[in-house]
């Protein structure tokens, strides 16, 4: 299998479990946070949502300059907001991977601010750790947020609590 077609089979995977939480996410509380030095939820959300362009950007560039970069987030309004921006940037993602070769993923790839290097790696492990490990901390941290809100948590790789609690009382009302 081709380095290309293993990362697109990994973020549609992750994507679909993403998809799970972004529906419940409780938009009216967007200005919420669990403390102080938490980030609020809607820039939470915001941030899971666009972390696939980091994988365009990545595969498109040769470095990006957070000096330079004018990043503006998007709070979402409606989940459905949240799952057409993130199927566009999924979309968009899996099309610059799609698009890549293998001697791609070997290129170098420099984050800076200014002058200041921050990293410079090869794009096969920028993604990883740039762009999919940082989307699935996030989606994480986005899963402590909905549990503290009394949001049912869905499982992303297997049954949740919430999940187990509601077999089971399935299972009870077959049984009775």
């Amino acid at each position: 299998m081709s380095i290309n077609q293993s990362f697109i089979m990994e973020l549609q995977h992750e994507a679909a479990s993403t998809h799970r939480i972004l529906e419940r996410v409780p938009v009216d509380k967007n200005d919420w946070k669990p403390h102080a030095k938490s980030m609020k939820l809607g820039n939470l959300v915001s941030h899971i949502v666009s972390l696939p362009t980091w994988m365009t950007m990545i595969m498109t560039s040769d470095e990006l300059n957070l000096a330079t970069m004018d990043y503006k987030p998007v709070i979402a309004t409606s989940n459905s907001e949240l799952a057409e921006t993130f199927d566009k940037n999924v979309n968009e993602a899996v099309a610059a991977l799609q698009a890549a070769s293998e001697a791609d993923f070997g290129k170098m790839w420099t984050l800076r601010k200014g002058d200041h290097v921050i990293l410079t790696m090869p794009k096969a492990s920028v993604l990883r750790s740039m762009a999919m490990s940082h989307l699935y901390h996030h989606r994480g941290q986005l899963t402590v947020y909905l549990r503290l809100l009394d949001v049912p948590v869905p499982g992303l790789y297997g049954p949740s609590a919430d999940d187990m609690i509601a077999m089971a009382a399935s299972s009870e009302a077959v049984a009775n």
